[in-house]
């Protein structure tokens, strides 16, 4: 058996929390690979919204295996009140999920240090979502960071004193001074509860799995975009938010890897600082934003918004080994009389479909090509039959520009409008 991986190929919030549950009937498990609550995967269905921070999104289905590996980062607040919130609309948690003891733990004062940096940046500042979550990925490279199974050992208690204390030590060179006495006595709580569920070495168990033929999705967060190596640097995310990312933040090893199913919306967003080559600052920009609900999950922010950008996408389709494409917010797009993609960068008057080095400091004019828009509500419908011809053109130049099948298009945001082509 091999694993399968799902992430995003943009910059975040492409809609991945509902492709996990629309095709987890089809897995045993489901297992996060890395990031941490600054990630919100929205669900809809029958009526309710939910929003999932740390766990996987397959816990909504049919009992299935979730795994929350040691590639994540773990803020035990944001799990506690996330996890009282599931279990209290009735999905029964600690039956269905597994935390790995290599999980690095958020601590209160990695908040207060990602804040503290932010501030020192200024106008330089690269828009973080405050989580703590730069902090948390900085004290694992240097080998000082938390793990969830070092609070399952004698001198936790010192460890995580001796942690404590460095932050503050660094935080009052930036001439900080916080009382942190009621934060870290619910986190110290919050660290207790988590003990409540099952902490596993998270390598063994998901080998195992395969070993038994049990089949497996990986869920990514964030987008490609927004990898620490490969995104749009230093305007990035603090991991490794690409395929290799499931190897490194599962204990997968590459030749186990499947299908790669990259999900893109029909547009472009963007949240917080960075570029963006597609954005629109006009009235169209506005009404994409406010068609498709474009505001972060957890923070609430306003989404940017642009045309799509198939330079990034096939840069995204190339570091990732996308074997299958899914598009998202396809309806979104239905009232518009003309489409726009962007197909190449014009730097300093050359013309380029390779991403560059850098997209930060660089003047960049998107090529676009204008295609008709197919003016038809499609959020009702049923089969790939039903599309009209319009956005059947559309789908076909988007797969010749990026030279990879689209299986999938959403047409809404609940779990029902989704429609599942066939492939040719």
């Amino acid at each position: 058996m091999k694993v399968d991986v799902l992430l995003g190929l943009q910059w975040g919030d492409e809609g991945k929390g509902k492709v996990v549950d629309v095709l987890t009937p089809r897995y045993d498990v489901v297992a996060r690979f890395q990031g941490g609550p600054n990630a919100g995967h929205t669900l809809e269905f029958e009526g309710k919204k939910y929003v999932l921070r740390s766990i996987p999104s397959g816990i909504f289905q049919d009992g299935q295996t979730n795994i929350i590996g040691n590639g994540v980062v773990l803020d035990p607040i944001l799990f506690r009140q996330e996890a009282e919130e599931l279990l209290a609309s009735g999905i029964d948690l600690r039956k269905v999920l597994k935390i790995s003891k290599k999980a690095h733990l958020i601590m209160p004062t990695h908040r207060l240090l990602d804040a503290a940096s932010e501030k020192a940046k200024g106008g330089a500042k690269i828009g973080t979502t405050g989580k703590g979550i730069g902090p948390t990925y900085t004290d694992k490279i240097s080998r000082n960071g938390l793990r969830l199974g070092d609070a399952l050992l004698p001198d936790w208690n010192d460890r995580y004193t001796a942690a404590r204390n460095r932050h503050m030590a660094t935080l009052a060179s930036m001439g900080e001074t916080p009382e942190i006495t009621d934060i870290e006595r619910q986190w110290l709580e919050a660290v207790e509860y988590l003990r409540s569920y099952e902490i596993v070495d998270s390598e063994h168990l998901v080998n195992k799995l395969l070993a038994e033929g049990k089949s497996i999705l990986c869920e990514g967060a964030q987008g490609t975009l927004l990898d620490v190596d490969f995104g749009s640097y230093p305007f990035v995310t603090s991991s490794n938010t690409i395929t290799a990312g499931a190897c490194s933040g599962l204990g997968v090893a590459p030749n186990k890897i499947g299908e790669v199913f990259g999900i893109f919306k029909a547009y472009c967003t963007r949240v917080g600082s960075g570029p963006f080559p597609t954005e629109l600052h006009d009235e169209t920009g506005a009404l994409i934003r406010n068609l498709g609900h474009e505001y972060g999950a957890v923070t609430g922010r306003e989404r940017r918004c642009g045309w799509i950008d198939l330079v990034a996408l096939r840069y995204a389709i190339m570091i990732d080994g996308v074997t299958q494409l899914i598009m998202m917010k396809s309806d979104v797009l239905d009232s518009f009389d003309e489409i726009k993609a962007c197909v190449a960068y014009r730097i300093n008057g050359v013309e380029t479909h390779d991403f560059p080095f850098s997209l930060d400091g660089v003047e960049i004019e998107p090529v676009y090509v204008t295609l008709p828009g197919w003016k038809t509500d499609m959020t009702a419908m049923k089969s790939e039959d039903e599309f009209p011809p319009q956005f059947v053109d559309y789908i076909n130049f988007l797969e010749k520009e990026l030279a990879t099948p689209i299986t999938i298009v959403s047409i809404g945001p609940d779990r029902e409008q989704t429609i599942m082509r066939k492939r040719k």
